[in-house]
């Protein structure tokens, strides 16, 4: 199964603070939902292992994600990859950094390939399911870069 999403983000901080914020994957790992641990690999690299509970699909999978920026400082990829429960997930994502006044703005976009259990499920539900862990996490990144978080 193979799933896409984009949308735009605004976040009331300046650009500077919110691309250091995503560059540094223990604050990514943080704003991440159900992460139950995370571990460093280095400065662009983390596994988390994340509870899902998914239609009957329920238990941790495993991912390894890998932060891309690249060097002009106004797009990041990230590359997540991993599964459990024989099932595998491969997620590319990306956003494009800009600014209106003092908020700045991700146009972002993503494509998941799921495979396995979790892609019998049906494509609504494990759509709506992916929407709130997007909305959720750009939330906690708003939280934290705010200072409330």
């Amino acid at each position: 199964m193979d799933l896409q999403w984009n949308g735009q983000e605004r976040i009331a901080a300046s650009k500077d603070a919110v691309w250091s914020f995503i560059n540094d994957p223990a604050k990514i790992a943080s704003c991440l939902p159900d992460v139950q641990s995370t571990q460093v690999i280095d400065a662009h690299t983390f596994n988390a292992t994340v509870g899902v509970a998914l239609g009957p699909v329920r238990g941790k999978f495993q991912f390894k994600i890998a932060l891309e920026p690249d060097a002009g400082g106004s797009h990041m990829d990230m590359k997540i990859s991993g599964g459990g429960l024989g099932s595998v997930v491969d997620l590319v994502a990306g956003a494009d950094l800009s600014t209106d006044g003092d908020t700045t703005i991700l146009d972002w976009k993503g494509t998941a390939s799921l495979r396995g259990p979790i892609a019998t499920i049906g494509g609504r539900v494990v759509d709506a399911q992916s929407k709130k862990v997007i909305e959720t996490t750009f939330e906690n990144v708003r939280k934290q870069l705010s200072g409330s978080g």
